[in-house]
């Protein structure tokens, strides 16, 4: 029967396996989670002249670099200059050089997300007609390829590490505090904690080539790792490796001098019977009890404070930390991790327990119990916290079946569904293994008492032998003549006198051969001793042996732990869908995406624009160095509240200041203007306002007036489609 569980066990593991490295290799790596919404000139928009400028918007605030933004003329030539720029919100804008002839030209990106994921593509443009183009952009982005493998996989092992030390932690001191002296519970959290160490290890060595070029050779770069530990997800990393050093520190006491407190049958007297009582009993006596309390209450607050902590690495760099209400998606999220751990790992801590755990420190009905009550609160909180996750990750009933993250969801929800409902068959089994208690109970109380009369009956026969033995020598003896010298005495007496006669050197001889004789005495005396502790140890393991076979042979128990294995093999699957879906772009921002592109799409076609705006007017204010280029962003080109940036360039297209400008907006068709707009000078060559308010849809003659001097100024205008 074992070679079959353990092969069924096996069999169990590896299909757990495939399933999770089925699902990891098909976690798309493009799945960031900003998504471009917009651009100016737009995808495959062909405009009259050259722009100065190319912008890019995206669904969230994204981070970028010297080489972020990329624009390439049809010879695969770049003609951007300057690094991008972030005019405002989520629009970023890279500058041009001056003269561009026509052609097709080609604007590849590649920035990181507010939530630490690469986002990369490309698209064209064309001045005046397109032309054949020699630029090949690679869809491929850093996080594809082996790098991106291995990101994946140490998110999962990452995930899966805190799981197991939190959980087990957690079972322990919540459930089971026998646990804490079981070598198998031991090393299931200890390896938890290196599994979590050397995955965040991992993680901050690959996360520089991971957000831009993807090459392994780059991973062992130290000027990427120096960049990287300037980031949001640098600093969460190391932030993670701290609270892990503090995590060993709880480990070390809560399997050093937690165990040592811990009586074996004290929390669980169900299981142990009547020893956890006396335990309990003997500390309280001794002073022990209040130690105890005082020990597992620090582990406790302690342990909380530092799991929060680690799953707080995880709020604050990822989804939570970005979006719809980011104050309340974190502590939410924290819960939502902390519940996860409390459910996982204390299932995987159970596993081993019932599998692992020595005869002598059995887990009891009791422990059993707690844990159930636990699972069922952390149940609970993931209900909760899951439907808040989910309608600000969705946003709408369509998302879940329409966008990749939601049917992702669905499927973690059936997950979910279906560890409840085996949750439910171990609960019965639980239940059966407390009601089969109490006759266990009185059959022990019977053997014991038939062991006591068994033992009562072999004193008194032996009492019964050793009195026939006595009373037989002493009728040997009274059946001697009188005056008889018995045959012992007479050899000593004889001996005696013929030893006196001998002398000295006969005596020496006689020590001398009594001497190995004692020696040959002592020996046999120590080697009884060796075999007595051996046999002593051959009875105390095969009694140990025969407790756990029959303990295995309760059909309760061994029910209950087929239904555990079944639900920690579904958790594995549900840890490693969870893994994909942190890595998929939200349903909200896919759908939002996809709008975004539709409406682009739509205004391409005829001849509007949509999204934010960027106008471009040369000026020539007649004076000196009166001529230039001056550029006009609004964004989000809606009614209502606007955001203006104003750009003023030379010939030669540099910044350069003048000493005013001014911007009007009027709407002729509905009579509305001028209405006056004064930006404030940020920089050289730069201008802003805020707050523009815009009172209706429709197309708005922006006018832009540029005074070069005292006397020299010059007025010039383009019409926007606003909304």
């Amino acid at each position: 029967m074992t070679q079959t569980i353990a092969s069924r066990v096996r069999t169990l593991v590896l299909l757990i396996l495939a399933v999770a490295g089925a699902l990891l290799a098909g976690a798309a790596p493009a799945s960031a989670h900003a998504a471009l919404t917009g651009s100016d000139p737009a995808q495959g928009a062909v405009v009259d002249t050259a722009p100065s400028q190319v912008s890019l918007t995206f669904s969230e605030p994204v981070a970028v670099g010297d080489d972020s933004v990329r624009v390439l003329d049809p010879k695969g030539e770049r003609v951007d200059k300057d690094d991008p720029a972030n005019p405002s919100g989520t629009t970023y804008s890279v500058r041009l050089v001056s003269g561009l002839p026509d052609g097709t030209y080609t604007v590849a990106y590649q920035v990181v997300s507010a939530d630490s994921h690469p986002v990369a593509g490309a698209f064209t443009f064309s001045i005046g007609a397109p032309s054949e183009t020699t630029v090949s952009v690679s869809t491929q982005g850093s996080d594809d390829g082996l790098v991106g493998w291995l990101y994946g996989l140490g998110r999962y092992v990452s995930y899966a590490g805190f799981v197991v030390l939190a959980g087990g932690a957690a079972f322990v001191l919540a459930c089971w505090a026998p646990g804490a002296r079981v070598r198998a519970v031991q090393r299931l959290v200890v390896s938890g904690w290196l599994a979590l160490t050397a995955a965040t290890l991992g993680l901050l060595m690959l996360r520089g080539s991971y957000t831009t070029s993807g090459k392994v050779g780059d991973v062992f770069d130290l000027e990427l790792l120096g960049d990287v530990l300037q980031t949001k997800t640098g600093a969460a990393l190391v932030s993670r490796l701290l609270l892990l050093a503090a995590a060993a520190l709880f480990v070390a006491v809560l399997f050093g001098a937690y165990a040592r407190t811990a009586d074996v049958g004290a929390p669980d007297s169900g299981a142990e019977g009547d020893g956890g009582r006396e335990g309990e009993g003997r500390g309280e006596r001794d002073g022990g009890e209040p130690d105890k309390r005082d020990l597992t209450f620090g582990l406790a607050l302690g342990g909380t404070v530092v799991a929060a902590g680690l799953a707080a690495s995880w709020a604050m760099s990822e989804h939570a930390s970005q979006g719809l209400q980011a104050g309340v998606a974190m502590p939410v999220d924290v819960v939502h991790l902390l519940a996860v751990a409390a459910w996982l790992g204390g299932l995987a801590a159970l596993l081993v327990a019932l599998y692992r755990a020595p005869a002598h420190t059995p887990v009891g009905r009791d422990a059993v119990r707690r844990f159930s009550r636990l699972a069922f609160g952390s149940v609970v909180t993931l209900a909760v916290t899951g439907v808040y996750q989910s309608w600000r990750q969705l946003g709408s009933w369509s998302a879940f079946t329409d966008t990749r993250y939601g049917q992702l969801l669905l499927v973690k929800i059936a997950l979910v569904a279906v560890m409840v409902a085996v949750a439910f068959l171990s609960r019965r089994w639980t239940q059966r293994l407390a009601d089969a208690c109490v006759p266990a109970k009185a059959e022990k109380a019977e053997s014991a008492e038939e062991s006591v009369r068994a033992a009562a009956t072999e004193r008194g026969e032996r009492a019964e032998e050793t009195t026939g033995a006595e009373e037989s020598e002493h009728s040997e003896g009274e059946r001697q003549p009188a005056g008889a010298v018995p045959a012992e005495a007479s050899a000593a007496t004889g001996a005696s006198a013929t030893a006196e006669r001998s002398g000295a050197a006969k005596e020496s001889d006689a020590s001398d051969g009594a001497s190995p004789a004692a020696g040959a005495g002592n020996d046999g005396a120590g080697q009884d001793a060796v075999r007595a502790a051996q046999l002593a140890r051959q009875r105390a393991a095969t009694e140990a042996a025969r407790q756990k076979r029959l303990r295995d042979a309760d059909p309760n128990r061994f029910g209950l732990r087929r239904s555990v294995l079944a639900e920690a093999g579904v958790a594995v699957v549900l840890l490693a869908v969870t893994t994909v879906l942190t890595q998929t772009e939200p349903g909200r921002t896919e759908q939002d995406a996809k709008a975004a592109a539709a409406s682009s799409s739509s205004a391409s076609a005829t001849g509007q624009g949509s999204g934010a705006v960027s106008l471009t007017m040369p000026f020539d204010t007649g004076g000196t160095n009166g001529k230039g280029v001056v550029s006009v962003d609004l964004d989000p080109a809606q009614a209502g509240d606007n955001a203006l940036h104003v750009y003023v360039e030379g010939p030669d297209g540099t910044p350069v200041d003048v000493p005013e400008v001014k911007i009007a907006l009027t709407l002729a068709a509905q009579d509305i203007g001028p209405l006056p707009v004064a930006p404030d000078r940020i920089t050289t060559g730069h201008w802003s306002a805020s707050n523009v308010q815009i009172p209706m849809a429709g197309d708005w003659k922006v006018e832009v007036t540029v005074r070069t001097s005292d006397i020299d100024q010059a007025t010039v205008s383009k019409n926007a489609q606003i909304g």
